[in-house]
């Protein structure tokens, strides 16, 4: 029991975060898979709650509602900043769940749906009315109601993006402050996880002070999952996915 106590403490002393969580004072950071939501989802019961596939809208499970999200295409830098609409249940292995016009609105490739994430917190240099606000909704009532708001020009002009992927996807599992720490680590997973491919685990050497663990490379969505599943079954609450590193 002391030698599990004592290697615990190792871990969290040795772990430099590559995210901040929702349940502290810091804003939410992490970059994942945007679940597209389609209205078939709901129908089939994979999505419990509606959304309107006609608005700007996302659901952030975590997030509480009302929360105000940046999201970034890490590919192209386009963002687009919207409330947390509500709090729906979706599969762990995406980050958050946005209709089709946002995902048309930030180019994202439905076959590689990457998108960073961050909650921006109001403080007293906030000022609400400097949030952008797209033309389509300036028109529309404070009072109208939800179902009669539609932002029709964009879903016409503009269809999902679907081009097959040519770069390497790494999940990012931990960073560590020391090589010693991130090698405890690969061996603890490679251990303890016997059906995972040890030639996957790579330590990447960030800084002098930061060593990141990295699982890939990976060429799709789908060759990640199992792996990503894998890693959160082992007890990673958070993992990040990054491209071509």
């Amino acid at each position: 029991m002391k030698y599990k106590i004592i290697i615990l403490s190792f871990f969290i002393l040795s772990c430099s975060q590559h995210y901040t969580k929702t349940n502290n004072k810091n804003s939410y950071n992490a970059t994942g898979f945007a679940y597209i939501y389609n209205t078939a989802d709901y129908e089939n019961k994979n999505i419990k709650k509606k959304l309107d596939n006609e608005l700007f809208q996302v659901s952030h499970k975590d997030l509480k509602v009302g929360t105000l999200i940046k999201l970034i295409n890490p590919q192209t830098k386009e963002t687009l900043t919207l409330k947390n609409i509500k709090k729906i249940q979706y599969p762990d292995y995406y980050k958050i769940l946005i209709t089709e016009p946002v995902a048309k609105k930030l180019n994202i490739n439905q076959e590689l749906p990457l998108v960073e994430i961050l909650e921006i917190k109001k403080n007293k240099s906030f000022i609400a009315k400097k949030a952008k606000i797209y033309q389509e909704e300036k028109t529309i009532s404070s009072n109208a109601p939800v179902t009669s708001v539609k932002i029709s020009n964009i879903s016409q002009k503009k269809s999902l993006v679907k081009n097959k992927n040519s770069k390497n996807i790494y999940i990012l599992v931990a960073s560590f402050y020391t090589n010693e720490a991130a090698n405890l680590l690969k061996k603890r997973i490679t251990t303890e996880t016997p059906d995972y491919n040890i030639k996957k685990i790579k330590i990447k050497k960030k800084t002098p002070k930061e060593f990141e663990v990295l699982s890939g490379p990976y060429k799709s969505i789908n060759s990640l999952k199992n792996d990503y599943i894998d890693l959160k079954i082992f007890g990673f609450e958070e993992l990040d996915i990054i491209i071509n590193e």
